[in-house]
């Protein structure tokens, strides 16, 4: 059975492509933009040549995501919740909590050994609990949203950004730069201060290990650092965790073909 799952998200649009719901055969991404048909397409083509696939072999399409309603030829349509907790459990079936911050928000949920959420909290403040906070201090320090992570993780004195508005913290960062701060200090103390604000929801639904982040800022090393030590505890972090929602829905996708064909397809 061949399954794929895709997240549209507010910066990216994943696939993810299922063998029975165990072997990843390949994945791709596009940016999200305006487009949402063109976003689709991108990804969807792409993770099929990584899979070495053609639509035909799909047997089973899952969406998820904010714009997964726009995906006319779906056969399942997922909350990025229930998609994003799946897909954490597939890659370590031992997550009892999920830190999933994109770049809008931060959401935490504790989930149980079939990866069902139990509870779950989300941030409160916009963009400050999420990655388009570290976005905006990237834009104003001009500094490649690439490079912001390794950039940091070079600071010696981290400087905290107190800000929790994302379009404030521009005038601080300014200020900060005029006094001569270095560059890293400041880019490290706002990771810091995201970091802050992201624990918080954590702890809402109680932290337990093992604590597997997902989102754009899996991919941020600086971010991992930071939370890690302000957690006091090892955080699963690996790169294919960014595409961890649509592999959710490729599994869920197949749970559902399984059943309208009886285990047989």
């Amino acid at each position: 059975m061949i399954t794929a799952g895709m997240d549209i998200g507010t910066r990216s649009t994943r696939v993810a492509i299922l063998e029975d719901g165990k072997k990843l055969l390949g994945t791709a991404r596009a940016t999200t933009g305006y487009n949402f048909a063109a976003a689709m397409e991108e990804s969807y083509k792409g993770a099929l040549a990584a899979a070495h696939l053609e639509a035909k072999d799909i047997q089973y399409l899952a969406a998820t995501g904010f714009g997964r309603y726009r995906v006319e030829h779906r056969d399942l349509s997922i909350t990025d919740i229930t998609a994003t907790a799946r897909g954490a459990r597939f890659f370590f079936p031992n997550t009892k909590c999920v830190l999933d911050v994109g770049a809008g928000s931060a959401r935490a949920s504790k989930i149980n050994e079939r990866g069902k959420v139990l509870k779950f909290r989300a941030t409160e403040k916009c963009a400050a609990g999420g990655g388009g906070f570290l976005e905006k201090i990237a834009f104003y320090s001009q500094i490649n949203l690439d490079n912001l992570g390794s950039t940091a993780l070079r600071a010696t004195n981290p400087v905290a950004i107190s800000t929790v508005c994302s379009v404030l913290a521009e005038s601080e960062v300014i200020n900060l730069i005029t006094q001569e701060v270095p560059l890293e200090d400041i880019l490290m103390g706002a990771h810091q201060s995201v970091v802050g604000r992201v624990l918080l929801t954590l702890k809402q639904v109680g932290i337990e290990p093992e604590v597997t982040l997902t989102g754009g800022l899996v991919e941020n090393p600086a971010f991992v650092k930071a939370f890690e030590e302000k957690m006091g505890g090892k955080l699963n972090a690996a790169p294919e965790l960014y595409y961890a929602a649509a592999v959710g829905a490729a599994y869920l996708g197949h749970q559902r073909l399984q059943k309208k064909t009886g285990g047989a397809a």
